[in-house]
């Protein structure tokens, strides 16, 4: 399928984008903190993907070269604005206590997200990608096309500045 989309069949791209939109959607949702925002970053995305399949290494795998794609259009939106929108992160629950717990949790969620918005894009991509997605440092470096080391650094600060921050709101 991925030979067929390098050589410009649109219906393998097609079957492709199928298997990995979900992935680029979550990526670009962390970053963005905002539904319509995430779609828009990953409909740009495959639409540069699309544009670019040409330069795709069918012997690499493609999620990555797809999310490197997503993250960097999520990057640039980032850039562009000083703040962010946040969602209501209801999936957010206490598990085995009442209301009061609940509300308490959710409260602290989205202080945590307010923080998280608030670091420099940069901070903020590492910290979504290792901690939302789960990616590991050398899958960070290769989607934010950025040395391993800078990305361990950079997680490094930002969990730094993350704690420090929340340390004075919570």
């Amino acid at each position: 399928m991925t030979q067929r989309a390098i050589h410009g069949d649109a219906n393998a791209f097609g079957n492709l984008l199928r298997c990995y939109e979900n992935q680029a959607y979550n990526v670009a949702l962390r970053l963005l903190g905002n539904r319509q925002d995430a779609e828009d970053a990953t409909q740009e995305g495959f639409f540069r993907a699309y544009r670019s399949m040409h330069t795709f290494d069918a012997e690499r795998p493609f999620a990555p070269w797809l999310k490197k794609i997503v993250v960097n259009v999520c990057l640039n939106r980032m850039e562009k604005r000083e703040t962010l929108p946040l969602e209501d992160d209801s999936q957010v629950v206490a598990h085995d206590c009442g209301p009061e717990a609940e509300s308490l949790s959710h409260e602290r969620s989205n202080q945590i997200r307010a923080e998280l918005t608030a670091l420099r894009p940069h901070y903020r991509a590492v910290v979504e990608l290792r901690h939302f997605n789960n990616l590991s440092y050398a899958e960070i470096a290769e989607a934010l096309d950025r040395p391993l080391s800078d990305v361990k650094s950079d997680l490094f600060r930002a969990r730094k500045l993350l704690a420090e921050k929340l340390r004075e709101t919570l």
